[in-house]
């Protein structure tokens, strides 16, 4: 009978370490999804709005180069040269 409880005892504290390993895997799993939903939300408010002013100033004065070269006829929005 007492080898009996032993086992129990020994499949208790194997639980136990199991059980300590599922949670610390659960809190390194929740911990790494708020990581990425942090590096998400650093894009979209910080990294977007910079990305966009930036191509938005170069696109601007692709067209303004392109309206001083061509006017704003047809060439400017089908493309090809102007005749002089």
């Amino acid at each position: 009978m007492p080898r009996s409880v032993q086992s129990l005892d020994t499949i208790s504290v194997s639980s136990d370490a199991s059980y300590d390993s599922d949670e610390e895997d659960r809190l390194a799993e929740q911990e790494w999804q708020e990581s990425l939903q942090q590096l998400q939300q650093l894009f979209a408010i910080v990294l977007l709005p910079y990305l966009g002013k930036f191509l938005g100033r170069r696109w601007s004065h692709w067209a303004y180069a392109r309206y001083v070269r061509l006017g704003l006829g047809k060439s400017f929005f089908l493309g090809g040269e102007k005749q002089i």
